[in-house]
């Protein structure tokens, strides 16, 4: 017991350091790829794909790890990935970015994760039984997308980090803008890691390891799969209501990692602030988390279940569960930001 929660706290920690350091917000960059036409955090995202990615299969084929896709839940993981996508935006953030923006101060983000933790707790009660149920009937029989075409997986890794290396090459040659930067308060050690600005592919590098790292550890405590953020942050209020024991486990002490990393990461960098929003925020920030706890457990992943662990594994659900989330994330755009500036526009137009 001791070794699960010390390996998953650490885990946890060292995603929420990073993350909060390196500001590895999914929701922003798929945001940013409708709204501003910049696509460098999905880049980032699929270096933390392929990095994990070599290093699981690596590992299975030498014996290490041992893992089974199963089947594809196709209908779960369209209509949960959309809906999941919808949240983030409304949210302010995915579900790891929730966790760790917590850890920062944010109220808003504390509201959206308790109704996130609500309602991925109702989506494994009795209450949704039915409607889980019916999901998973509707299935195919292979989710690897390698048993799918009767192919070695290593062909398709290969693809993987070709298409990957070219986009951040090509992204790397672009002209850089001069940004105004303070002038360091720190030297050394703590100014590279408290101050100085991370880039997101050296930050993705990082989250690929940590992903890595974590199907060995999980594993280790009999929880055979690697990050992961909904069903642990279910488990919390499973376990506090029912108060058994059974959903304590490596993933619950890695959120609660993600949450401490970020604290420390904060308060460190003087970025820990308490922060209210106002009332329309705050609502928004609810309904966010509804929708995530909905959607991701529908989807069977959220943008670290799905986005980052099942398209490492080369699922189907992994990448089409992506696909619907970024379509999810530039359909709440649409409504919360390009909407709202064209009627603006069209108003001053007319004035």
């Amino acid at each position: 017991m001791l070794q699960m929660i010390l390996s998953g706290l650490v885990c946890g920690a060292l995603l929420g350091f990073v993350m909060q350091r390196g500001r590895f917000c999914l929701t922003g960059g798929f945001r940013d790829m409708y709204i501003a036409k910049n696509n460098r955090m999905f880049y980032a995202l699929l270096i933390a794909i392929s990095v994990q990615s070599v290093g699981v299969f690596a590992l299975i084929q030498m014996g290490v790890l041992h893992y089974d896709a199963g089947a594809f839940p196709w209908l779960g993981t369209v209509i949960g990935g959309f809906i999941f996508g919808l949240g983030i935006v409304y949210a302010g953030g995915c579900a790891t970015g929730t966790w760790y923006r917590a850890g920062e101060g944010l109220i808003g983000s504390w509201i959206a994760l308790f109704t996130y933790m609500l309602m991925s707790a109702v989506m494994r009660s009795a209450h949704a039984a039915g409607l889980n149920q019916f999901l998973k009937s509707q299935s195919t029989a292979h989710n690897s997308i390698a048993e799918t075409l009767n192919i070695s997986v290593w062909p398709l890794i290969a693809l993987l980090l070709v298409i990957t290396a070219w986009l951040v090459v090509k992204e790397l040659r672009k002209p850089k803008l001069n940004v105004a930067t303070l002038p360091p308060r720190r030297t050394g050690l703590a100014h590279l890691l408290f101050e100085k600005r991370w880039h997101p592919f050296f930050t993705a590098t990082l989250i690929g390891l940590i992903a890595l790292l974590a199907w060995p550890r999980s594993e280790a405590t009999g929880r055979m799969f690697g990050l992961g953020i909904t069903s642990p942050t279910a488990n919390i209020l499973q376990f506090l209501v029912a108060g058994d024991s059974k959903f304590l486990n490596w993933g619950v002490f890695l959120v609660l990692g993600i949450f401490l990393g970020s604290f420390i990461a904060a308060k460190a960098s003087r970025e820990f602030r308490v922060r209210a929003a106002d009332v329309g925020t705050t609502l928004r920030s609810a309904s966010g988390g509804v929708l995530m706890g909905v959607g991701a457990s529908m989807a069977g992943g959220c943008s670290i279940g799905n986005g980052l662990v099942m398209t490492a594994m080369l699922t189907w659900q992994g990448w089409i569960g992506l696909i619907f989330m970024i379509l999810g994330v530039w359909t709440a755009s649409w409504f919360l930001y390009v909407r709202p500036q064209r009627k603006a526009k069209l108003a001053a137009a007319a004035a």
